[in-house]
């Protein structure tokens, strides 16, 4: 490697043992990763997919049968009764807060189980951003089931905590947090105990992360709606934009007409030429979030030998793609997002230095080289700079190159003589 890029002889000593380190968990990522390409494979020929879903719309579009055949793939995949899959997702966030608008009513209750949920969420909940058109300032409640100290639900105390809520929501992932995310058997039996205490809870499931990760999703395990990035797992690093929310129909459907208009629902949105990229996406999602997931082992393997706490930790089920490394300082936490953007295919000459992000409470510092803005499928750190000083990475389009990406933070903290 060092043809093309300066290692520390330790450091080449030590990726090539932490690779040898990897392979039993190499081989059950690959198992999960063949199991998905079917299922996503049978999804498309199963709805007969042709270049005729490519073609792309225009001004409201009417009948566009690639949008709404893609729907249907999404559905398959996914084990569930209907999908919403579009470019015009902005984000993540936009797909919750369309989620959480859809199905909840002025003077209802959304309760979260899995202690505070993501950073981005709360202007949307109202616990931040007052005057912004909150759940709050149309009078639907928020209270929250905060995590044991150990970071995992209280399960003891769902059944009280779920009492006359319309929405049960679950975060998937750990967030800026050392918390564990949820896997598929963890995620069956939070929904399960959810659900024999309130039956009429509407379950949702904040899904980002966690798409192909294991060989089942939320809504093959009783969640309601499930809900996403597209330049997160489900994109495969090539769709360009947007979003998802997937689940039951009828929930669905209240969606479809917060995102477009009451009466409209998903009958208009025209595609612009993006069908293409989105279906394409979808099929690489198998193969993209297996190169992350070994991107992310390779790094808990490597930096648990160097002595630093790591989350998940080597050899643990995994339920998402990130990856937790517990650096103990500013210092630290810098040169390693620096390290990363330098094994980046895009702006890899730049320095990542911290920031006041919006929507964070403090700095954040973003290593984040990628060939689509943002976009966590592909190699990224970041971390907001407070205690525990913990930098959480994520993705990796070819495990190759976020094999290096990982020994270019490690390279980088030993320049600086801090590693």
């Amino acid at each position: 490697m060092n043809s093309f890029f300066t290692f520390d002889e330790k450091i080449l000593n030590l990726a090539q043992q932490t690779q040898l380190a990897c392979k039993d968990e190499f081989e059950k990522i690959d198992e999960i990763f063949e199991y998905n390409t079917a299922k996503v494979l049978n999804a498309f020929a199963k709805n007969h997919i042709s270049e005729s879903h490519f073609t792309p719309s225009t001004g409201y579009g009417y009948g566009d049968r690639g949008r709404d055949t893609l729907d249907l793939v999404l559905a398959d995949i996914f084990g569930c009764e209907d999908a919403l899959i579009r470019h015009n997702f902005v984000s993540g966030t936009h797909a919750i807060t369309t989620a959480l608008f859809g199905v909840l009513r002025p003077n209802d209750e959304m309760v979260c189980i899995t202690g505070t949920p993501y950073d981005t969420l709360h202007g949307t909940i109202g616990l931040t951003g007052e005057g912004y058109g909150s759940l709050k300032e149309f009078g639907i409640g928020y209270r929250q089931l905060d995590l044991l100290p150990d970071g995992t639900v209280d399960m003891e105390n769902i059944p009280a905590a779920v009492q006359g809520a319309k929405v049960v929501y679950i975060q998937r992932s750990r967030g800026y947090t050392l918390r564990p995310s949820l896997t598929m058997e963890k995620m069956e039996e939070v929904i399960a105990a959810a659900r024999s205490a309130n039956p009429e809870a509407i379950i949702v499931v904040d899904n980002c992360y966690g798409e192909f990760v294991q060989k089942t999703e939320p809504t093959q395990v009783g969640a309601d709606l499930i809900i996403g990035s597209l330049i997160k797992n489900p994109g495969g690093g090539i769709a360009p934009t947007g979003g998802y929310i997937a689940g039951k129909h009828k929930y669905v459907e209240m969606c479809a007409h917060r995102l477009t208009s009451p009466g409209v629902g998903r009958e208009v949105g025209c595609t612009l030429g993006h069908t293409r990229s989105l279906y394409m996406g979808l099929f690489n999602a198998p193969s993209a979030v297996a190169s992350a997931v070994k991107t992310a082992v390779f790094a808990a393997n490597l930096f648990s030998h160097l002595g630093y706490g790591v989350t998940p930790a080597p050899g643990e089920v995994r339920g998402d793609i990130i990856q937790a490394v517990k650096l103990g300082c500013a210092e630290k936490l810098i040169a390693f997002c620096q390290g990363i953007q330098k094994g980046s295919p895009v702006d890899s000459f730049v320095k990542p230095e911290p920031w006041d992000m919006p929507g964070y409470d403090s700095q954040v510092i973003m290593a984040a080289g990628a060939f689509t803005g943002g976009a966590s499928i592909e190699l990224s750190a970041d971390a907001p700079l407070r205690e525990p000083f913990a930098v959480w990475m994520q993705g990796g389009l070819t495990y190759p190159s976020g094999k290096l990406g990982v020994m270019l933070a490690a390279q980088s903290m030993l320049e600086e003589g801090i590693l």
